[in-house]
Parts: structure tokens; sequence; C-alpha cells
């Protein structure tokens, strides 16, 4: 990329963003100041947090692909073109080389 995308302009980029670490430490810091009564939920979300952490960035595009496919209603082959042109329209801002990079990704890891 050659410049700085505007907010208007497509864009090649997709940046995964990750703060389940932080929600790691809370729960952990809210288990140990927990009730009994609550402990029990909070080891099941501790679980589920730090499982859904472990995904690799990869994964996470790849959930995400799936995701905005399913919104839009998209129940075709995930390696079709017009499953990026559903990603697309899911959103828009997608530049097509960003969409087929995504969709790969999908591809490549399918669930």
């Amino acid at each position: 990329m050659t410049g700085i995308t505007g907010l208007l302009n497509k864009t090649d980029a997709f940046v995964v963003i990750r703060d389940s670490d932080l929600v790691v430490a809370a729960l952990r810091q809210a288990l140990t100041d927990a009730p009994d009564a609550q402990r029990e939920g909070l080891e099941r979300a501790l679980a589920v947090v730090e499982e859904t952490a472990a995904a690799s960035a990869g994964e996470v595009r790849a959930r995400w692909v799936r995701s905005r496919l399913a919104e839009v209603g998209f129940t075709g082959d995930i390696a079709s073109v017009s499953a990026v042109k559903a990603l697309r329209k899911a959103e828009p801002r997608l530049s097509l080389l960003a969409a087929v990079q995504l969709q790969k990704e999908a591809v490549a890891r399918l669930e």
C-alpha cells in the first residue's frame, strides 16, 4: 500500500485486533475474588475465552469471513466467485484483492 487509506476508500488491509488476553486476565481476577456460587460459571467462561484466544489470526479471519457470508445469506460454495461478491456485499469497503485473500484463507480453513 502506497498511502493511508481514507475512510471512504476501498482497502486491501485487514487487521485482526484481539484483546482476548485482557478478557482472560479479567476473568482470572474475577475468579480469584468470586464467591463459591459464581466460581463454576466463571471457570466455564474462562475455559471458553482461553479456547477462543488460542485460535490463530488466520482462523479468526476465516471465522469472520464465514460469519459475514452467513449474515448476507450466502449458502453456496465458499471457494466460488459468488462468495467473493457476497463478501464484498457484506463489507463494501473491502477491495477485490482483500476479499479474494480472505476467501482463500477461509477456504484453507474450512470447518
